[in-house]
Parts: structure tokens; C-alpha cells; sequence
């Protein structure tokens, strides 16, 4: 008898202290605690544009407390760091860097930016780049099939038909690299070391030609301050 339960209970550290190796084992990329880790960890990674020399290297800049924000307008262009501008038909683009003095730290946030368009009362909110990514072209992407204005007519025995072409979607792949890209040019969150730089999202759904003129507005840790953007 002493010895069955000698027996079960080594059985049974065993099976605790095997439970507590799993438990101390980083999350597997595959399970749900590994996926909100990688989508924070991509979250992290909008770290914008790298800042241009000076401040003044920019269309317009303004001192703001002990710091200096810098912006140009994009229009629809989403500029990335591999190449050629993306567009986008329900949005304006703002480039803003903010300047510092040596080891200089501002808490940066897209949400201490607004756009007012036309002069109007209420300004719009600068917006998360998730919410841009279901307008994005690339310019350089175009379906095999694309529509050329001709149709295709067959005989049903009813008369002639056409038939309606069929859409093509831009690969995922290729979605997801375009994503990506527009990620890590956005403007940076948190706590960060100036110079920083990036992209700002307002929601606009009309040609620049309509704009007649546009102010950007902050309101933030540094202070208040708006500049009068120019197309």
C-alpha cells in the first residue's frame, strides 16, 4: 500500500510541474494570445516617415510651446518609404514632423489633429490609418480584365445578350504589402524623441480642386496652434 502511494504521488508532481513549464512558455504564433501580440507588435510599428533636415524644409511650420510643428499637404497621395505615392478618393493626406531641442520628448497622437475645410464650422478629425485602408489604389496595379468599354454579345435563341464582365481583385498579397506600407509611414503614438514625422488622415470625399483654402489644427501636450495649409 506505501508503495502505491509513493507511486501516485510522483505521478502527480509530475503532472504539476509540467503544467507549470507550459504555463511560463511564450504564446505559440498560431494561438489567440500570439495573434493579439502580433497585432499589437504591428501597432507599434507606425512609426511614420523619417523627418526631413530642418523645419523648414516643409511648406509651413509653427512654434508650438518649446517645440515647432512642421506640415505639407499630400492632397489624395499616400507617399510610402519603397516608392511611388498610393491614392486614396475618400481622403486627404498631411505630412507633419514636430522639432525639438536635443533629447526633447512629446507625447504624439493623430487624435490632437483636425482639418478645417473651406472655412467650415466644424473640423474634421484626423482619422487611424485602418480606417483608410478600403479607399487605397495603387497606381501601378490594374485588373487583366479590365473593362474596356466593349461587350461581349451571344445568342441565347432569345437574342443578343451581353455578357457582364467579370471584376478581378487586387491579391491579397499585394493588398497586404500596400497596407503595410501605408502603416509604417503613419504618424507614431506614445511617448516619443523628437524629430518625429508621418502622415495624418483626414476624410474627404471630393477633388482638391474644390478646396479653397484649409487649416490644420492642433490641439495637444505641446500646446494649441494652426496652420493655414496650401494645395
Amino acid at each position: 500500500m506505501k508503495t502505491v502511494v509513493t507511486f501516485l504521488g510522483v505521478m502527480l508532481a509530475g503532472v504539476y510541474l509540467c503544467a507549470q513549464d507550459r504555463a511560463q512558455e511564450p504564446a505559440a504564433s498560431g494561438t489567440a494570445a500570439g495573434a493579439d501580440a502580433a497585432g499589437n507588435e504591428s501597432l507599434n510599428r507606425a512609426g511614420g516617415l523619417p523627418p526631413r533636415a530642418t523645419a523648414g524644409d516643409y511648406q509651413l511650420r509653427v512654434q508650438v510651446g518649446k517645440t515647432t510643428l512642421a506640415a505639407e499637404f499630400m492632397g489624395h497621395g499616400v507617399p510610402t518609404l519603397e516608392g511611388g505615392p498610393y491614392t486614396t478618393e475618400d481622403y486627404l493626406i498631411v505630412e507633419v514632423a514636430w522639432f525639438g531641442a536635443p533629447g526633447a520628448k512629446l507625447a504624439v497622437s493623430y487624435q490632437d489633429f483636425s482639418l478645417r475645410v473651406n472655412g467650415k464650422k466644424m473640423p474634421v478629425p484626423a482619422v487611424p490609418y485602418l480606417e483608410v485602408f478600403r479607399s487605397l489604389k495603387d497606381p501601378d496595379w490594374e485588373p487583366a480584365n479590365k473593362d474596356d468599354g466593349s461587350k461581349t454579345s451571344f445568342n441565347t435563341g432569345g437574342g443578343n445578350t451581353s455578357d457582364p464582365p467579370r471584376l478581378e481583385h487586387m491579391p491579397i498579397e499585394r493588398q497586404r504589402a500596400m497596407q503595410q506600407r501605408v502603416m509604417k509611414v503613419s504618424l507614431g503614438e506614445g511617448d516619443r524623441p523628437l524629430p518625429q514625422a508621418g502622415l495624418l488622415f483626414f476624410e474627404y470625399h471630393a477633388t482638391v480642386d474644390k478646396i479653397h483654402s484649409m487649416e490644420l489644427i492642433y490641439n495637444g501636450p505641446a500646446g494649441k496652434a494652426t496652420l493655414a495649409l496650401q494645395k
